[in-house]
């Protein structure tokens, strides 16, 4: 299943940058949604290309209850984004994948940090695969939307976040 969002942050991509990296952040973020940040680890300076590694437990209230039954109340989920140095005009690309412990699910997509003056465009484009029997493609599908809706949450926190520290 074919996954494309995009939205718009008011603040320069270093900024939304460092707080897309910031545990306090990705705490505060899996929280919301009822999870738990398990752990982040990072390797490399956010200057430069680095790779960060994310682990939450996050609820299952909202998939289908097929799904629920399957993988229980929460799921184990890893996120690791590969960052590429910025580019020239501080716009940034990421390689991101997640995988589900327990779930053959699988993301696999391409993060943009765009600078527009003071502003950054965060385009994500992706594909979520799932290997189960006839069921992977209802679970992928219904795996989708709500990855469009966390990268809305997402810009929606960074927004609050950042003008919250300034």
């Amino acid at each position: 299943m074919a996954l494309s969002a995009s939205t718009n942050l008011s603040h320069p991509v270093a900024e939304v940058t460092e707080t897309f990296v910031s545990a306090d952040f990705l705490r505060h973020i899996s929280e919301m949604v009822g999870g738990s940040l398990v752990s982040v680890q990072q390797e490399g300076d956010v200057d430069g290309p680095f790779t960060l590694t994310v682990v939450r437990n996050i609820p299952t209230t909202r998939l289908p209850d097929i799904a629920r039954k399957m993988l229980g109340e929460f799921l184990n989920v890893t996120q690791t984004e590969q960052w590429q140095a910025p580019e020239s005009d501080g716009s940034r690309t990421v390689n991101v994948g997640v995988k589900i412990a327990g779930a053959p699910v699988d993301v696999a997509a391409v993060q943009k940090l765009v600078s527009e003056g003071g502003s950054t465009r965060v385009d994500l484009e992706g594909e979520v695969t799932s290997g189960i029997p006839f069921l992977g493609g209802k679970i992928a599908s219904a795996a989708e939307p709500m990855l469009g809706k966390a990268l809305r949450i997402q810009a929606e926190q960074a927004e609050a976040w950042i003008a919250g520290r300034a």
